[in-house]
């Protein structure tokens, strides 16, 4: 697909930076943005900025910045030249994460102040926890990366790779990515997830009422460490809690069962509270279990039939606190994290691009690219009237934004 930069694709990116400046004061707080450099030839607020306009472009590449021809334009928003690939790279190797969740806790603040953060079922708000691989090699080695075995038709090998855990509000219309924390080496995902939790707690107090996660993390010491702090927990139940789950399947069989609609999904539910069968936890436990069925059409036969999936969660919040019908919810809901997070980021924003091999640059990007996701949602919903928003795809702004690096050229979106 062929893409001018128009009238429209000239103005759209200052747009949303002036947006960004009124609602957001995000020059001001640029400046905050500090890294461990001694001697200091381009200001650190200069890098950053290059790299928040990389990422609301969705260039995925520190060389494509340097490529583009939009000079004017780079110098107004910088107030200088722009700088080289090499000094991106080498200066996000040694920037201040802490100074980026600062930025972006700022900006949530706003968000919030604003009514822009509702709650889709319950009036409540979920925070969602989920792993990721954003990067493997078998070549590339940096002090943060782990180690596994592969096996291949020529043998063993050592595979180096990068996980890391994000933790995003499920709000309605947007599933706002918080943070993020990289797993190192010798731990294992849910640890990670502790740290990170630890970290929004103390950022984040009142952002949300509860937690939303995979079996993964069905553990002890991670639901120990959220009740803990006051918020309860939905995971998904699978075989690693046999006790637990047997327990509750002999009670299903003898338990009379709900049936809710959703759409064109059909749910028989049970809901059945005070489990003691999770001994290591110390406490009484929920378990909810939902036999759904949905019409679905094949696109080669053309015809109709029923899917039906069985899904069972254990948690730690009452039912007189939240109802079965929007538990269930809550816990498809974790998938939001999926389909509009990874997905989106990784797809769409480049997001596993790994711009600099670094623990630090990585952890750094990760952070630009939230923000950059961010501020462009806000934008759209907030800024654009509904006449012209709903008229355009995302994706079409997206590509009005890119254009506007390249105003005297043809583009070609990626």
């Amino acid at each position: 697909m062929l893409f001018t930069a128009g009238a429209g694709g000239v103005k759209i990116l200052r747009r949303i930076l002036r947006y960004t400046d009124k609602v957001f004061d995000l020059r001001q707080q640029i400046e905050g943005i500090k890294d461990k450099r001694q001697r200091v030839q381009i200001c650190t607020p200069v890098i950053f900025s290059s790299a928040v306009v990389m990422a609301l472009a969705r260039l995925g590449s520190l060389n494509a910045v340097e490529q583009t021809k939009a000079e004017r334009y780079w110098h107004r928003w910088l107030g200088g030249n722009l700088p080289s690939a090499d000094t991106l790279g080498r200066v996000f190797s040694r920037i201040s994460s802490e100074d980026i969740r600062a930025l972006m806790r700022h900006v949530y603040r706003r968000l919030k102040r604003n009514k822009v953060l509702r709650p889709v079922y319950a009036e409540k708000i979920a925070l969602i926890i989920d792993g990721h691989e954003p990067h493997k090699s078998d070549l590339r080695q940096c002090e943060g990366c782990l180690e596994r075995k592969i096996h291949t038709l020529k043998g063993d090998k050592k595979q180096n790779y990068h996980r890391l855990v994000m933790a995003s509000l499920l709000c309605e219309g947007i599933c706002l990515p918080l943070d993020v924390e990289p797993q190192r080496p010798g731990e294992d995902e849910v640890t990670a997830a502790i740290r990170l939790l630890k970290r929004v707690l103390k950022n984040y107090p009142r952002a949300f009422d509860l937690i939303l996660a995979d079996g993964l993390y069905a553990r002890a010491p991670f639901f120990k460490f959220a009740l803990k702090h006051g918020k309860d927990v939905i995971a998904v139940l699978k075989d690693d809690r046999r006790d637990l789950l047997k327990d509750a399947q002999g009670l299903f069989n003898r338990e009379k069962s709900k049936f809710y609609r959703d759409g064109n999904i059909t749910r028989e539910c049970w809901d059945i509270e005070h489990f003691r069968s999770w001994e290591q936890l110390g406490r009484e436990v929920r378990v909810v279990k939902s036999l759904e069925c949905r019409k679905v059409k094949r696109q080669r036969s053309k015809k109709f039939h029923w899917e039906t999936s069985e899904w069972v969660w254990v948690s730690t919040i009452p039912k007189k606190d939240l109802d079965t019908d929007p538990f269930v919810k809550f816990g498809h809901g974790r998938w939001k994290i999926e389909n509009n997070g990874f997905n989106e980021l990784v797809n769409d924003w480049h997001a596993n691009h790994v711009y600099r091999h670094d623990p630090v640059a990585m952890e750094a990007f990760w952070l630009v690219t939230m923000l950059a996701y961010i501020l462009f949602h806000a934008f759209i919903q907030r800024n654009l009237k509904p006449q012209i928003r709903f008229k355009f795809s995302k994706a079409h702004w997206a590509r009005m934004i890119t254009a506007c690096l390249y105003p005297s050229k043809i583009f070609i979106p990626p």
